[in-house]
């Protein structure tokens, strides 16, 4: 089944989006190129004035603020966990996002997944996240998770390289982000993974 052309809501200061985010945790953000992922990431983090805890498992945004091609805002506390300490940097997030409310970004779901490369250590993944996500909701805070995945002929999203499924639940939100011409866009996929709704974020600079 082809995708249905979505309706499109302009959101250049993301106040849908962020809307979209609030109300469905975790929020998972598919995409095929990684450079489009950081350039949304940086715009939706700089829209923000609340504290962020990201989780940088690829180490791209590491690398754009340690060459200054994005400044690091104040207000975001970095993790760079490993196999070793995943459990400890997790009761830390856990504990700091049940005493304030925060935005907590996993970049990335291919960078979680490549460090636990077995199937029980996936599934100990998937109920981590879950679990942050569960506490996230009952104090208003908001994860999410992002994930270079495409699409199977049988209209699957899967992690890629490496097949996963996207995980799922009754309260998670799954979008698909790509660059149209010089703008963001960001479709919701509905429960049939088809395209429901589409979010456009004109380009503010040239960074990326």
């Amino acid at each position: 089944m082809l995708d249905k052309s979505p309706d499109q809501v302009l959101d250049d200061n993301l106040v849908h989006i962020k809307n979209e985010f609030q109300n469905h945790v975790p929020s998972i953000i598919l995409c095929s190129e990684p450079f489009h992922k950081m350039e949304f990431l940086d715009r939706l983090i700089n829209s923000l004035e609340m504290p962020i805890i990201f989780v940088d498992m690829d180490l791209l945004y590491t690398g754009y603020v340690e060459s200054k091609m994005i400044p690091k805002k104040e207000n975001i506390i970095l993790f760079h966990p490993d196999k070793t300490d995943w459990k400890e940097k997790l009761s830390e997030i856990i504990s700091k996002i049940s005493k304030e409310n925060f935005l907590v970004i996993i970049d990335s779901f291919n960078g979680v997944y490549n460090m636990f490369d077995d199937l029980e250590s996936a599934r100990f993944i998937n109920s981590c996240i879950m679990l942050l996500s569960s506490i996230s909701r009952q104090v208003n805070s908001s994860v999410v998770v992002t994930a270079m995945a495409r699409k199977k002929e049988n209209g699957e999203w899967v992690i890629s390289p490496g097949g996963k499924h996207v995980i799922k639940s009754g309260k998670t939100g799954v979008y698909f982000l790509k660059k149209s011409k010089d703008d963001i866009v960001i479709n919701i996929l509905d429960e049939n993974n088809i395209f429901s709704k589409s979010f456009k974020i004109k380009k503010e600079r040239n960074n990326f």
